[in-house]
């Protein structure tokens, strides 16, 4: 069996994580997701990597506290280490049955140090502080710390809400200061847009001339976005181009080695482990590599690192006559390989996009005449890349029974530049797992569930794209 390229434990799920870089090593902690009732109380587990292709389980890291300790879940926060090389870690507290004067239970800000480098964790219990007055205590959560030269203070972010306002519109990134990491003094918000219900996992950073604030929109969308200032007090501005990735993929958060940053979130797994089931909270973790575009704002693909990690080439039929021209002008062709492919791989593929072409892409997992699949589609009219399925649900047994009116996995787009010319298309298929990267700017996560095997293809609709480049690989691995 070959080595997942998605690192989830074989106990549970993986929640928010939280990295951090020590000594070239991702130390990943993350909240650990159990989905049994009663809910057991949330800890954060350990993860470790060096090259982001192998992953070290170290289980729990920071226990959760009793049924009747302020932090039976211990959720979301940071770590940070101070000048003498102690080690702070700042996390949620919640208890359900620790209800606050609103009746929802009460979130708080607590503290651990550890000395002996992160391998333990002393819990101070008397440094913990919930929401000041005018701020719901129900959301004060997900405490991210950094340290502001220009000001020599720490700052502490949190994803917070307002006690008065539109009841959907209260979500702000409130702020406190501290010189010693131990004593807090509640601020003015780090940033109020009074725009959604709140701004989760907060993440702040400095690359190059430029500020980066992420932040994972608790809203309808569920998606991890982010701003960008020439100041970490802002003014932030709205890239054209403003998310991580899809619905999928969620409160990710980022960590620096060597100038190179990555983003660290989770694949969400669907109810039933079906195509048709809702979201669910907590998945299968995934890695994409932030680059800095020359204009400041930020590209999204794999590591290289993980790329490599497929060198084992997968021969298909499809490779055989390159290049493929598929000119439809006003029909749709399909071409599929022989082969059926292996359940994990890597592919990409090259494609030369004419003017005027509506769609072109790969077709996953597809039946032997493309009738059924799975669908990466480019389309070039629309500027988009979309994540579809063939057919959608079938609600009986004729030709026409299926979900014509849906036309693509709605929360399961990406807006890109696919102007006339040529652009590459890469995905990663691992068991359920799918993540396609277009032009090395733009990700996409989604599970694939209801077709478990099948073939690749090529397609076009409504216009001409050749095929100039294609290679399929795979690890070797046991």
């Amino acid at each position: 069996m070959k080595r997942p390229v998605f690192f989830q434990p074989d106990d549970g799920w993986v929640g928010d994580l939280i990295p951090y870089e020590k000594d070239g090593e991702f130390w990943l902690f993350y909240l650990h997701e159990d989905r049994s009732d009663p809910k057991p109380g949330t800890s954060w587990n350990l993860v470790t990597t060096k090259d982001l292709t192998q992953f070290e389980n170290h289980g729990v890291s920071l226990h959760h506290g009793s049924e009747t300790d302020l932090d039976f879940n211990a959720y979301t926060g940071s770590v940070v280490a101070d000048g003498s090389g102690v080690h702070h870690l700042f996390y949620t507290g919640q208890n359900p049955r620790n209800v606050g004067a609103d009746g929802a239970p009460l979130q708080l800000v607590m503290h651990a140090t550890s000395t002996d480098g992160m391998r333990t964790w002393q819990k101070h219990p008397e440094l913990t502080f919930g929401a000041p007055e005018g701020y719901e205590s129900g959301d004060w959560r997900d405490p991210f710390v950094l340290w502001d030269d220009s000001k020599k203070q720490w700052r502490m972010l949190l994803a917070a809400r307002h006690s008065t306002g539109p009841e959907r519109r209260r979500g702000v990134i409130a702020q406190c200061v501290s010189a010693d990491l131990m004593a807090w003094q509640y601020t003015d918000p780090f940033w109020d847009p009074r725009r959604y219900i709140t701004h989760e996992c907060p993440d702040v950073f400095a690359w190059g001339d430029w500020w980066y604030m992420v932040y994972s929109e608790f809203s309808e969308s569920f998606t991890t976005r982010y701003r960008m200032a020439k100041s970490p007090d802002g003014p932030w501005t709205v890239p054209h181009l403003d998310s991580i990735d899809g619905r999928a993929f969620y409160a990710s958060k980022s960590a620096e080695r060597d100038g190179r940053r990555f983003f660290f979130g989770w694949i969400a797994t669907k109810e039933n482990n079906t195509d048709h089931g809702p979201w669910q909270w907590a998945g299968t973790m995934s890695v994409l590599e932030a680059r800095q575009n020359p204009d400041g704002t930020l590209a999204f693909s794999f590591a290289d690192e993980l790329v490599e990690s497929f060198w084992d080439d997968v021969p298909v039929s499809l490779t055989s006559a390159l290049p493929t021209r598929l000119d439809v002008p006003d029909g749709y062709t399909a071409l599929v390989s022989d082969e059926e492919l292996p359940q994990q791989f890597y592919a990409k593929v090259v494609l030369d996009i004419a003017p005027n072409t509506t769609e072109c892409g790969l077709l996953l997992r597809s039946s032997n005449d493309g009738d059924h699949s799975y669908v990466l589609r480019l389309e070039p009219k629309r500027g988009r890349l979309v994540f579809d399925r063939w057919p959608r649900a079938i609600t009986g047994d004729a030709q026409w029974h299926v979900s014509g009116d849906v036309p693509f996995d709605v929360e399961l787009e990406r807006p890109c530049d696919l102007t006339p010319g040529v652009h590459t298309l890469e995905v990663i298929v691992d068991g359920d797992l799918c993540v396609a990267v277009v032009d090395r700017q733009v990700a996409l996560s989604a599970r694939m569930y209801d077709l478990t095997t099948g073939r690749i293809g090529v397609f076009a609709g409504e216009g001409t794209a050749t095929v100039t480049e294609l290679e399929i690989r795979q690890r070797t691995d046991n």
